[in-house]
């Protein structure tokens, strides 16, 4: 497993390429599309596997949430139809135009691709293992899916299949050795590949998979523009995500370093403007953080999280999880997060949080960060109680540690409005970003069963 630990990661930086293709509807003109099969004009998606029935039995479903007046409906998507069916419900990914979900489902290892708008699957595929990261390409016809534990014969384990939502067939594949988590990056045509214990990246081109120019042997970045390649640099240690510019072009590699079994804990700035004139893509600085799984830029600032390995923290209730808050506008260059004798802190804030493996980060209206782990440590001490949740105030620069427990494995900001729908420990609640406290009006939603994901559907 990625860092000794299972779970799901949702790919955060695709949002921003989302976005722009997505354009400037607010959902407040939600209303004027052609309404759904449930007549709900503002819709959230819940993956909720364990759904009861009248018989006593589960069944998995999608839930479906009004989401302009935070009501659960009666409507939901039922996951068996006369085209497919699939098992079970977890991990969602919206499409940039936001007409199809992808869903997975853990148990018969199967992608339902969801039409939005009939609220139904449309097809299905059965991938060749278990993913955690998994994301519509820029073109919106073509899933790109991770599975690490997929068996290559004669070359181990490791592979990203393209999906053609219109069929439900996987279109190309290609070996990445222990390939697990995907960034969209370079505007949307080239794809960051973080893979099981490796102290290297694979820039892979989704449109050369399946061409000539895919070799099954990756070999360093050149001119040669090659489906995937390797990118390797000196202060590379056990990366597994990234954040990326606005451009596309600049990307923060985060080094997972001994939290994830390896060295140091930095991020790395990848250059890829090289690619467009031919030269491979380069380091450029490397600026130290305490602890770094995951991250979110905006603007000028870029969020990383991630917590200290055990021997490195207090082991008595202590805030094992670090928030490290970079202020990039000087340059990368000027920024250090680890405090040395000959080098300070520059251009930096760290904050103690809970500790966990974080995989979750997405800004909130009222520019309130919201910060989700799993497998948190000291949920219940002497001198508080917390979960595996973090809030970060950017306007005060302080931390919330709300209290409920379990793995966070779904956020999802509603926009235009100053709430959060947020998945922990099988529950959906629903946080006030005004307070940073959960909302109190409507009430709190039933969710019988299990919230594992959360998504908008709807513009």
């Amino acid at each position: 497993m990625f860092c000794g630990s299972p779970g799901v990661k949702i790919l955060i930086a695709f949002a921003a390429l989302i976005a722009l293709t997505a354009g400037s509807t607010s959902c407040g003109s939600s209303s004027k599309k052609t309404q759904a099969s449930s007549g709900i004009a503002f819709r959230a998606f819940i993956s909720n596997p364990v759904s009861p029935l009248a018989t006593g039995a589960t069944n998995a479903t999608i839930q479906i949430m009004d989401a302009l007046n935070d009501q659960l409906s009666n409507s939901v998507v039922s996951l068996a139809s006369a085209s497919a069916s699939v098992t079970d419900a977890g991990l969602m990914v919206v499409s940039p135009k936001k007409d199809h979900t992808l869903l997975f489902s853990p148990s018969d290892t199967k992608l339902a691709v969801i039409n939005n708008l009939q609220e139904s699957v449309s097809t299905a595929v059965t991938l060749p293992g278990t993913t955690e990261s998994m994301l519509v390409w820029s073109d919106n016809v073509s899933a790109l899916v991770a599975v690490p534990s997929a068996a290559q014969p004669g070359q181990g384990a490791g592979v990203v299949d393209r999906i053609d939502l219109a069929t439900g067939s996987v279109s190309a594949s290609i070996f990445i050795p222990g390939a697990r988590y995907l960034v969209a990056a370079g505007s949307g045509t080239q794809i960051l590949v973080f893979s099981d214990n490796s102290n290297r990246v694979t820039l892979l081109t989704p449109s050369l998979i399946g061409t000539g120019a895919q070799t099954n042997s990756q070999q360093p970045c050149s001119s040669f523009q090659t489906a995937a390649c390797a990118v390797s640099a000196p202060g590379f240690d056990h990366p597994v995500w990234a954040a990326v510019s606005a451009s596309g072009s600049t990307v923060y590699v985060m080094n997972c370093g001994p939290e994830c079994g390896g060295t140091v804990s930095s991020i790395s700035v990848l250059d890829l403007s090289p690619i467009a004139s031919g030269g491979p893509p380069v380091v450029t600085a490397t600026i130290p953080v305490p602890a770094a799984s995951t991250g979110l830029l905006q603007g000028t600032v870029l969020y990383i999280a991630g917590s200290l390995p055990p021997q490195s923290c207090n082991p008595n209730g202590g805030l094992c999880g670090q928030l490290s808050v970079l202020d990039l506008s000087a340059g990368a260059a000027n920024v250090n997060c680890v405090a040395q004798p000959s080098n300070p802190i520059r251009a930096c804030k760290v904050f103690a949080i809970n500790d966990g493996y974080h995989n979750r980060v997405v800004m909130a209206s009222n520019g309130q960060l919201f910060l989700g782990a799993r497998n948190c440590t000291n949920i219940n001490t002497s001198s508080s109680v917390r979960g595996c949740l973090a809030i970060y105030d950017s306007a005060k620069a302080s931390v919330v540690l709300p209290p409920d427990n379990g793995d966070v494995t779904g956020i999802e900001p509603i926009p235009d409005r100053n709430v959060v729908y947020l998945c922990e420990g099988g529950k959906l609640r629903i946080y006030d970003t005004t307070s940073d406290q959960l909302q109190t009006t409507p009430a709190q939603p039933n969710i019988i069963g299990a919230a594992i994901d959360v998504k908008v559907v709807d513009f």
